[in-house]
């Protein structure tokens, strides 16, 4: 599906009901607007990991302009702040009141932009393996320079630069940095295992523009540290043990700063953890969810 906004046209597609039978009446579940990593990536690497939600909550998968099936432009307009409007923009197109947000990567730094801009318009906040500031780059150096190999530091030198020139060079990128995204990624895949990951590329349209405005860029100055204190809606961070772009301190720092949030950290994952402990994650985001947004709004009925 797709909605004019904001000057552009954004993609979205919906799993779930939003209002389902409860006994003699009809209970709306919460509305989860799913906001995906790069910037420059797209929905398409949640479905079907993501499904499980939607037993509790609608979700709303959005590519950001530009990626995914979103529609492109001027690459000086895939910014944060565009990003930011865009959501508040389908939120209204959509008729909605409050939203819960899930934001990966660098969809979590939208979703802490976006609860500072329109803390009136959020349920709750799902933060899975995100940063507050621009200190995360230094940090991922670091980590690239202790465990990477040759072809992965000159690969990451390029996103450092913020300098893709293709998607073909892209799609380089993710496979020689697969080993530290991921800590269940098979070097040796089957023929069946490698076959499932050439479709899974197939079905995906990463944005190397995007990704080279944030990294050459507005992420380079990104800080929300100071503003995090004010974030009061109920609050899940989710971080990794062994992520290297987003480290896990990034994720207590948050826990930190965001009043009453909760935290979780995922020993045996990477960045990927929804591939990495899928069972786990699924399993917190789903009590979380029960206890903080849904009977926290019952008790207020």
């Amino acid at each position: 599906m797709y909605a004019k906004i904001n000057g552009t046209r954004i993609f979205f597609d919906v799993e779930g009901m939003g209002w389902v039978p409860y006994g003699p009446i009809l209970r709306k579940k919460p509305t989860c607007f799913v906001l995906h990593g790069g910037p420059g990536g797209d929905h398409t690497g949640y479905k079907p990991g993501l499904t499980p939600l939607s037993e509790i909550m609608q979700l709303v998968y959005i590519d950001n302009r530009g990626s995914g099936r979103s529609a492109e432009g001027p690459p000086e307009s895939y910014s944060l702040e565009n990003n930011v409007e865009d959501i508040e923009a389908l939120r209204q197109y959509l008729g909605l009141d409050k939203i819960v947000l899930h934001g990966h990567s660098y969809g979590g730094m939208v979703a802490q932009t976006y609860a500072l801009r329109y803390p009136q318009n959020v349920a709750g906040l799902l933060l899975l393996t995100t940063s507050p500031s621009h200190e995360f780059i230094e940090k991922a150096k670091r980590i690239v320079e202790e465990k990477g190999t040759p072809e992965m530091k000159a690969i990451a030198q390029v996103l450092w630069e913020g300098a893709f020139s293709s998607k073909e060079e892209l799609t380089l990128f993710y496979e020689l940095m697969a080993p530290l995204y991921s800590t269940t990624h098979n070097p040796t895949p089957s023929e069946e295992e490698r076959k499932l990951a050439q479709d899974a590329r197939k079905r995906s349209n990463r944005c190397y523009q995007a990704l080279n405005e944030g990294f050459g860029g507005f992420l380079r100055t990104f800080d929300l540290r100071h503003q995090l204190p004010a974030v009061k809606a109920p609050t899940l961070v989710m971080g990794a043990r062994h992520d290297w772009i987003t480290p896990v301190e990034d994720s207590v720092e948050i826990a930190g700063l965001i009043p009453e949030s909760e935290l979780i950290i995922f020993e045996a994952s990477s960045h990927s953890v929804i591939k990495d402990e899928h069972g786990p994650y699924i399993a917190t985001v789903k009590d979380f969810v029960q206890r903080r947004i849904i009977e926290a709004v019952e008790q207020q009925v």
